[in-house]
């Protein structure tokens, strides 16, 4: 089990206002599997993702990422679990623009501690495999939205983290470049990478074997995507 979650609330104190974002949430996900976080504005799906993705502690239950218990961690510890373990694919790329796409990619080998020459070897590696072989030392205003996300893509991969965190992936993109992202998403679940996708569009949801949507803190469904593992089998 890579991501096992047991009982997991998060209350925000907002002025004299209590919110409860999450309500006792328990979910599994296996090494391997590409699954969706699906629901409106409100639900909780980004407070998970955050918890699944080490950016904050729950204010009650168990996280277990790749068999380490982070859920009482401090920010610290947690910090070096995100940069190990986590490959972050935001919605606004998040990319440094005075940094070409291989620079961009090698950052988090920087904070890994690896040499100089270790990490533009992987970082070549990585954006050959999200065919950007031909655009390593552009900076990303030389590049069109969807060769950016191809490029930080490529950054979440570069550590062979346990798991691709995806927060809207394609919201900043137009249809045809989102189909070609979700495509690249395919192609990387495909090679034995974990995915998970957060999304409020059912269209994006799709591309996941497994839907998980949330309401109101609470899980509402937890189901495997039929239409997807029949093209697939």
């Amino acid at each position: 089990m890579l991501i096992s979650i047991e009982h997991l609330n998060k209350t925000y104190i907002m002025g004299a206002e209590k919110v409860e974002a999450l309500k006792d949430v328990s979910l599994q996900i296996d090494r391997g599997e590409y699954v969706a976080l699906m629901g409106p504005s409100g639900s909780g799906k980004s407070t998970l993702m955050n918890l699944i993705g080490c950016l904050d502690s729950p204010t009650r239950g168990k996280y277990w990422l790749n068999g380490i218990e982070v859920s009482t961690m401090s920010d610290s510890e947690l910090a070096e679990v995100r940069n190990k373990q986590i490959g972050f694919v935001f919605q606004t790329f998040n990319l440094l623009p005075r940094l070409t796409a291989l620079e961009n990619v090698a950052l988090p080998l920087v904070y890994a501690g690896l040499p100089k020459e270790e990490r533009l070897k992987k970082a070549r590696a990585a954006l050959e495999a999200v065919g950007l072989g031909d655009r390593m030392l552009h900076k990303p205003n030389e590049l069109s939205g969807g060769q950016r996300q191809r490029v930080a893509i490529a950054r979440a991969l570069v550590n062979n983290p346990a798991i691709i965190l995806a927060d809207e992936p394609t919201g900043n993109l137009d249809t045809k470049t989102s189909h070609e992202i979700m495509a690249l998403f395919e192609q990387l679940h495909r090679a034995g990478n974990t995915i998970v996708l957060v999304t409020h569009e059912a269209d994006i949801a799709q591309h996941a074997y497994r839907i998980v949507r949330l309401r109101d803190g609470l899980v509402e469904s937890d189901e495997r995507n039929e239409h997807v593992a029949t093209l697939a089998s």
